[in-house]
């Protein structure tokens, strides 16, 4: 029964983990593009 239960933690940290990666990956491409706009505005 606890195996189970720290099993079941453990992938949901890996889950919560890999989503987290994600969504600040998908931030630093909006913040790159939100630069590139930047300087073509400039230019």
């Amino acid at each position: 029964m606890v195996k189970k239960l720290v099993l079941a933690l453990v992938a949901g940290g890996i889950v919560m983990s890999a989503s987290a990666c994600n969504t600040v990956k998908g931030a630093g491409r909006d913040v790159e593009s939100v630069g590139q706009a930047g300087q073509d505005a400039i230019n």
